[in-house]
């Protein structure tokens, strides 16, 4: 039976797109949707039925994206932006209801994930590991502690972090956030992992990767790597947490003590790395969608395997962007 599935703020993950048109191809057929804010959102144009909405923190988003699963019998929802996953979190009910399931993670889980200072606290209640957290007065009396490492406790990406190496440094890098979270800075490899739990939360597979280069904090070069005391943690991580669905797991490892970061209960940028390696977590959800099970496959993926990400052009004429008059249109490519 087809499926149809929604990507929500599709912007320029092309490849996630593709992904999920290949896995219903091998399965039984179905629709990608992939639908924005922007009609100059490159996604928007891997599929033949796209569609404008609005802003997550409008008041119509959840009716028109409710309104949009009904009327294309969407089976599955998958948000991909951060600012969504608290809404879809809220109003994952009302979906369930429409005859569409949201991969998300409860709400209390998304705040989790999202308050990078409650999630130091749950890790340390847990019995995980995490970079110490350190405060202003302490760094003031102890140069030793230099040099820290600071960012937006609510923040995402790499763009608005900073390593600093002195008190004086410490005060301008401060003003620069309304709530920073200062840590010890941590000099040991840092790695992503993409971890896929069922919906049940039963973990089926967990692919670290090296993050070999960076851009506008998302990975394009990574390389994936295998090890037991890593898979193990993030497993054990994600039992806790209660995470559904892929997510994006980030970590230093040098060999023996696993230290959290952060977790972004979504897909990350470099996720097509754990695709290509064995662990294909769009024919994950997608199986999951028609009611299939999925049997765990931790630890069993290709090691070694690199990936390099490249920017791609694409050209279209003005007259067949997509437009939106008033409210979510349909736009079909001629």
């Amino acid at each position: 039976m087809p499926v149809n599935i929604l990507i929500t703020s599709a912007s320029r993950k092309v490849d996630l797109v593709r992904a999920f048109q290949a896995a219903l191809a091998a399965s039984g057929g179905g629709t990608v949707i992939p639908v924005d804010t922007s009609p100059l959102a490159a996604a928007l144009y891997e599929s033949p039925v796209r569609f404008l909405v609005p802003p997550s923190q409008d008041a119509s988003f959840i009716p028109v994206l409710l309104d949009l699963c009904r009327a294309r019998r969407v089976g599955l929802l998958v948000p991909t932006r951060d600012e969504e996953l608290p809404v879809f979190a809220r109003s994952k009910d009302l979906f369930e209801t429409a005859g569409t399931t949201v991969m998300v993670c409860a709400p209390q889980t998304v705040d989790l994930c999202q308050d990078k200072l409650a999630f130091v606290q749950f890790c340390l209640r847990e019995g995980f590991s995490v970079p110490r957290v350190l405060l202003p007065e302490d760094l003031g009396v102890d140069s030793a502690l230099f040099p820290v490492f600071v960012r937006d406790r609510r923040g995402k990406g790499s763009t608005k972090a900073y390593k600093v190496d002195s008190s004086h440094r410490l005060a301008d890098v401060l003003a620069v956030f309304s709530s920073p979270l200062i840590q010890e800075f941590i000099a040991e490899p840092e790695y992503t992992v993409d971890l896929f739990s069922d919906f049940s939360g039963t973990v089926v597979s967990v692919v670290p990767r090296n993050r070999l280069g960076i851009f506008g904090g998302e990975s394009f070069i990574g390389r994936t790597f295998h090890h037991d005391r890593m898979i193990g943690e993030c497993s054990r991580l994600a039992e806790r947490l209660g995470l559904i669905g892929h997510n994006t797991i980030q970590c230093f490892f040098a060999g023996r003590e696993v230290r959290f970061i952060e977790v972004n209960p979504r897909f990350g940028g470099g996720a097509a790395l754990g695709f290509a390696a064995g662990a294909p977590t769009p024919e994950f959800l997608v199986r999951l969608s028609r009611g299939l099970p999925v049997e765990p496959c931790i630890g069993r993926f290709e090691r070694g395997l690199v990936m390099l990400r490249y920017t791609q052009d694409r050209f279209l004429r003005e007259e067949d962007l997509t437009s939106f008059p008033g409210g979510s249109a349909e736009i079909r490519t001629s």
